[in-house]
């Protein structure tokens, strides 16, 4: 691929003297190529013109978002980041707003490509020295904000963090609240990597603040929504996450965000994790679930059916089969060992219901899981009230009580000694005062 990159550089170069002029003649000779390379080749002659009238700066502009479209169809990441040095020149005679529109917009495509995660950090790096050497503020702090994202992907943690510190101190200075909005949500997503829940929390709150001062994206918007959500869940809360995925899918799905499906995702999640699995399946056949059926959805609705049916073994399987979509999600993995414990719990008060006296190997040949790990689990479901009961690790068994009813003479007891203790105060005072 650097060989290709080198011979389209040099290509372009020797072509100089014989460059097309930048007409949409030019720009339709090369949308009419034969094959891609041949577009290529014409684009570049198209960007040696040496005219710098308005309009031949416009067509160059033009041909800057063709050639790119070609390069990145074609796949060639470096050829794309040999355009961006190539084009310096080009960028002090335009306007720095569309230096800067053409700059992302390079890099977008460079990002479309798959597996190029190091040349889009290299790239960034490099464009973060040319903006800072001619005094480009603004698209330095975009680029910057880029590079901090893409760090965090690479696991890259510490250095995302240094860079963001520094970014959200220049950036709040500045008061660019959009700018601040992607920064602060961009940090809260850092934090909650590095498992700092509270962090996390403090920079979304900030990123919402900065949000409701100006007019925000859906796009944006649902972003916000969509890491509420996922903060609120690892708090346990998933009434308020599922509401706040809600949100973020009706978003996504109004602006057909390939994201819609994640969020649709973890709406299926808080319901599983409540206890609301019957639900999944007629959130799957709505409307708007039956645009996103896949493996993304199938992987939870089979996690659901081993939760209604507190199988366990149904549950291991919707994980063997669909580890891609489970285990290797971030957030589903997060709450998966929950889940398991959940069923782990459910399963075994399903196997003991019937007894009130059972051999622990018993309960554990039932359960398809080793004597030790199930009687670790009984004695801490008794521990946490789950059922009455006893273990007799003399014999290896598990002696299960009958719910104690509560008996109301006590507390009822407590109340009437409790008032009467009020009446004697209260005599005791009026006693006081008639002896004064």
């Amino acid at each position: 691929m650097a060989k290709m990159a080198k011979v389209e550089f040099f290509s372009a170069v020797t072509m100089s003297s014989s460059y097309l002029p930048a007409t949409t003649d030019s720009i339709a000779q090369a949308l009419e190529a034969k094959n891609p390379s041949e577009a290529i080749s014409i684009l570049y002659r198209v960007l040696d013109d040496p005219s710098s009238s308005s309009e031949a700066l416009r067509i160059k502009e033009q041909a800057i978002t063709n050639l790119s479209d070609f390069l990145r169809e074609q796949n060639r990441a470096e050829g794309l980041c040999n355009l961006l040095t190539q084009l310096r020149p080009f960028f002090s005679l335009i306007p720095k707003a569309k230096t800067a529109k053409i700059v992302r917009g390079i890099i977008d495509s460079v990002a479309k490509i798959p597996g190029t995660s190091d040349i889009q950090i290299a790239l960034c790096r490099e464009m973060v020295q040319w903006t800072r050497a001619e005094k480009r503020t603004f698209l330095r702090q975009r680029v910057e904000a880029r590079l901090a994202a893409l760090l965090m992907e690479s696991k890259e943690y510490s250095e995302a963090l240094t860079l963001l510190t520094s970014l959200v101190k220049e950036v709040r200075r500045l008061d660019d609240k959009l700018l601040l909005v992607d920064i602060d949500l961009l940090e809260s997503k850092l934090h909650f990597s590095l498992r700092n829940l509270p962090k996390a929390k403090a920079a979304l709150t900030a990123a919402r603040t900065a949000a409701n001062a100006i007019y925000v994206p859906p796009a944006q918007q649902g972003t916000i929504d969509l890491q509420s959500g996922i903060l609120h869940a690892e708090e346990k809360d998933y009434k308020t996450a599922y509401s706040y995925f809600f949100e973020a899918f009706e978003a996504f799905n109004a602006l057909e965000d390939p994201r819609a499906v994640f969020s649709l995702k973890y709406m299926l999640l808080c319901k599983i994790m409540v206890s609301q699995a019957d639900d999944v399946a007629g959130i799957i056949s709505s409307k708007a679930g039956l645009q996103y059926v896949g493996p993304e959805l199938d992987a939870m609705k089979a996690v659901a059916d081993a939760h209604s049916k507190r199988s366990l073994k149904l549950f291991e399987t919707a994980l063997r089969d669909y580890k891609a979509q489970l285990e290797e999600d971030p957030i589903v993995h997060r709450h998966l060992s929950s889940l398991y414990d959940t069923l782990l719990e459910q399963n075994l008060c399903r196997l003991i219901e019937p007894y009130s006296r059972v051999e622990i190997a018993h309960i554990a040949e039932l359960i398809e899981l080793p004597t030790d790990h199930v009687e670790k689990k009984l004695s801490q479901m008794i521990l946490d009230k789950k059922f009455a009961g006893t273990l007799d690790q003399g014999v290896g068994c598990l002696i299960i009580f009958e719910d104690p009813k509560a008996d109301a003479i006590y507390p009822a007891t407590l109340e009437t000694i409790s008032n009467m203790g009020k009446v004697v105060d209260s005599l005791f005072v009026r006693s006081a005062k008639i002896m004064a």
